[in-house]
């Protein structure tokens, strides 16, 4: 699991600063202020890499997600983005658990001796 949610999480430290340079463009944004939640935004999703196998780093996860698409109020492009990149999550979270309940499956199958 840790690797696909990681590389979904790589893929949104992009896509956030990429949402960052375009929100520069709003007169209505100041720069050091787009840049302060992109930077955190930014930092967080490369820090969930190295805490998503703990308890209640998934949720972290989900809950930069919801953030990714309400930041699509002031980026429009990012609801469709936030919303691919949530489904990316979802995909790797559930995916992730089957590859790490076969992965110990067959550790356990393993271990075992042989019974003939």
């Amino acid at each position: 699991m840790r690797t696909l949610c990681a590389s979904t999480l790589i893929g949104e430290f992009f896509v956030i600063g990429f949402a960052g340079l375009v929100a520069m463009k709003d007169p209505d944004l100041s720069t050091g202020t787009v840049w302060t939640v992109c930077g955190i935004a930014m930092f967080l999703s490369v820090a969930l890499c190295g805490v998503i196998t703990r308890p209640g780093g998934v949720a972290l996860g989900w809950a930069l997600q919801i953030a990714l698409v309400a930041s699509g109020v002031f980026v429009p492009m990012m609801f469709f983005l936030g919303v691919v990149f949530a489904l990316l999550w979802w995909a790797s979270v559930h995916f992730g658990r089957k590859v790490d309940e076969a992965k110990a499956r067959f550790a356990a199958r393993a271990d075992q001796p042989d019974a003939a």
